[in-house]
This record gives C-alpha cells, sequence and structure tokens, in this order.
C-alpha cells in the first residue's frame, strides 16, 4: 500500500527514527508503515547519504529566499531531532550551538518552524499548576546546599518483575548525581550508592525526599537507618510534606523527563544499560532554561566536604544532659525506662530542659521530640519534613 496520505513527510521521518533506534527489523517497519521494502530502502538509503535533506521531496521550483535558513543546517537541526525527540527547539538550538560555535544558526522560533514542517512539533499539553511551596527548606544557593532523592515509581520489566530507579539530583545545577535501576527499595540496595554519590561528588549540607522507606520510618523524628547515617555524616535529613510532591518539584521535573525519555526494559541490567546515556546527555547536552540554558553540567561543582575515612563520633554542647539508648530501643531517665525507638540502638541522645515537664530530646542536631516527664514519653518533633 501507498503510504499514508496524511504528511508523507511526517511518515519518513517517523520511519527512519523507528530505524535508528534499533528496535525493528525492515520487514516490521514495511508492514507499520504499509510501505514495500524497495519504497522502505530508498528512504533509507537516501537519509544515509543525504541525511534529513535527503527525505524531502525535489524541488519543483527555482524560488529561493536570502533569508532562508540554510538547507544543511535546517537538516542538522531535523537530525538532531531525530534522536533526541524528547527535545524542544530550544534545547535542539541550545545543543547544535555548543556543538557548531561557528555557524549561524537561526533563532528558536525559526527552529521551531523547521521542525513544525518536519512533522516533529507535538502540541504542548497545558498543565495545571501547584502553588508554589512557601515553608523554610534550606535555600539553594549555590551547588549541594540541598540534593534531592526519591525513586520514579516502580514499574514491571519484561522479564515481570519490578524495578525501582533511585535518582538523587542537586537541587541548584539539575545535575543527575545517580540514575540506577534497583530491584527494591531497601536501605541495603541504596545505601552503597548512596556512599559512592558521598565518595564521588562530596556530601551535601541536606537530602530532601519523600516520607517512604528507606528515606524515612515511623519512628520519632521519622528517623531511619538511613537518615541516621546522614545525620552522623552532617547531612540534614528534609521531607517533604505527605502528599505534597511539588514540594519536591525539580525532582518530580526529571522524573517526567527521564519517564517519557526511557521505557521499561527486559531486565534490570537492560535498564542501566538505557539510563546511563540518558544522565550523560541529561548533565551534559540537554540545556535548561532555569540555568540560563546552560547544561546542569556545566554549573555543577563537587562538595568541598569530602566523605570521612570514619564517621565521626556524636556529640553534644555543654549543659545538654546524654542518654545512651539501649539495645531494645529505650532510655533509663528519673528511675523509668522511656522507649524511644530501635533505630537509635547504642547511640547517645541529648536532653535540653525546655520547662518544669518538658526536656527537647535531639540526636545529634536533629529534634526528635519533645519528653514528657508527666506522660513519660516522648512527644513527636512537629515540623520535621522542614516546616517550623
Amino acid at each position: 500500500m501507498p503510504w499514508k496520505e496524511t504528511s508523507v513527510m511526517d511518515q519518513r521521518i517517523r520511519l527512519i527514527a523507528d530505524w535508528l533506534s534499533g528496535e525493528y527489523t525492515k520487514s516490521e517497519l514495511c508492514h507499520a508503515y504499509e510501505i514495500s521494502r524497495p519504497t522502505a530502502d530508498k528512504w533509507i538509503a537516501r537519509y544515509t547519504e543525504r541525511g534529513a535533506q535527503g527525505l524531502e521531496d525535489l524541488a519543483r521550483a527555482p524560488h529561493t529566499h536570502p533569508n532562508e535558513t540554510p538547507e544543511e543546517l535546517r537538516a542538522m537541526i531535523v537530525e538532531t531531532k531525530l534522536r533526541h525527540q524528547t527535545w524542544g527547539p530550544k534545547k535542539v538550538v541550545d545543543y547544535l550551538r555548543r556543538e557548531g560555535p561557528h555557524w549561524a544558526w537561526p533563532a528558536d522560533s525559526t527552529a521551531g518552524e523547521i521542525l513544525k514542517r518536519a512533522g516533529l512539533v507535538r502540541p504542548r499539553v497545558r498543565r495545571h499548576r501547584v502553588a508554589p511551596y512557601s515553608d523554610p527548606f534550606r535555600d539553594c544557593g549555590g551547588p549541594n546546599a540541598t540534593w534531592s532523592a526519591d525513586f520514579k515509581g516502580d514499574f514491571r520489566l519484561g522479564n515481570a518483575r519490578r524495578c525501582y530507579p533511585l535518582t538523587i539530583s542537586d537541587n541548584f545545577s539539575r545535575y543527575l548525581l545517580v540514575c540506577r535501576a534497583l530491584e527494591r527499595p531497601s536501605y541495603e540496595e541504596v545505601h552503597p550508592w548512596f556512599e559512592w554519590v558521598f565518595r564521588e561528588y562530596g556530601l551535601p549540607e541536606a537530602i530532601r525526599t519523600d516520607n517512604g522507606a528507606p528515606f524515612a520510618s515511623l519512628a520519632v523524628g521519622g528517623i531511619s537507618q538511613l537518615s541516621k547515617w546522614w545525620i552522623q555524616l552532617g547531612i540534614t535529613p528534609e521531607r517533604i510534606r505527605p502528599g505534597k510532591p511539588a514540594q519536591n518539584g525539580r525532582h518530580e521535573r526529571l522524573h517526567r523527563t527521564l519517564k517519557d525519555a526511557v521505557p521499561a526494559q527486559a531486565n534490570v541490567q537492560a535498564q542501566q544499560r538505557q539510563y546511563d546515556p540518558f544522565r550523560e546527555e541529561y548533565n551534559w547536552q540537554r540545556s535548561h532554561e532555569a540555568l540560563g540554558r546552560e547544561t546542569p553540567g556545566s554549573v555543577y561543582r563537587g562538595s568541598p566536604r569530602s566523605y570521612p575515612v570514619k564517621l565521626p563520633a556524636v556529640e553534644y554542647e555543654s549543659g545538654v544532659t546524654v542518654r545512651q539508648v539501649r539495645h531494645n530501643g529505650e532510655i533509663k531517665w528519673q528511675g523509668e525506662l522511656i522507649y524511644v525507638s530501635e533505630v537509635l540502638a547504642n547511640e547517645p541522645l541529648g536532653l535540653t530542659q525546655v520547662d518544669e515537664q518538658q526536656w527537647e530530646i535531639r540526636y545529634s542536631f536533629h529534634r526528635l521530640g519533645m519528653l514528657d516527664q508527666r506522660l513519660k514519653r516522648i512527644l513527636p518533633a512537629k515540623g520535621w519534613h522542614g516546616a517550623q
């Protein structure tokens, strides 16, 4: 059957895009696009010989336009879009300007028209915006002030097993520090990758997460094994309010980009083979308007706070009463055993008197709650997610 009558050029471009992906045989493409094998061979050969401009019909009139973008540049714009189909015109032109600064690249709007004529521009979906979050999280005045960490929603792989992609990014530069396909969202699987990223890039001042495991727990102060380790390293664990993903909006936007760019693969190893080039492209090729249209890699710098060879001991200032947590999670206070958390077993806690009945209780700098002498229990801290 002949090409579908709706946008012949669009069909040719999509044919080449699918051919370049390496996911389809030529026979499968002929069947999907309802074309003959000689027709597919012709357009693949034209693209191989002349690039994107080879997909155009031969000109039927000798009209020329002095201000028109040269054919060679138009072809490079279309070809870049074919290889990065999630990019818009601005990101395409930003990439080409870095790769070929000696060329007179067109304006963003002109590049958009070139891609639109080629059938490569999708209508923008209007999103309802959530009101900005104004509670006092740590300011992101520079790299490593705050990192964000999360799982990009689990999904089923081709082998029917689940994949949990762990992502860690720097909030200031948008630099994607870690993008790792994991089989379980557990402390045992996550810890080695946080240790790797700390050794590779140094320590941030704070890490912002949601309230799920292994980042948080139901223990006092929301502390978990993972966040306890962060506190020992001098890293503040910040947690967004439950059900408020907009408080980590930069990271959520990263997840949408990752989902659009990398579909589910056959297994975890194949998934990681797709994540590695995505991370490289995201950091060094894909520009961000919030960064003045620079790439994250050109803005990010490693932290001057290096990962220590040995964890520093938790100490308290003078005037603070210290109690050691027993193996079962209890402390002894004025002759009574009061349960704190088994997460803090064998760790020292600091208590500071607030009034006659209440003492503030901390693990290092992290506030756990108020020890009420009358009730003989710990009242959980409010605002541990960052909103004081």
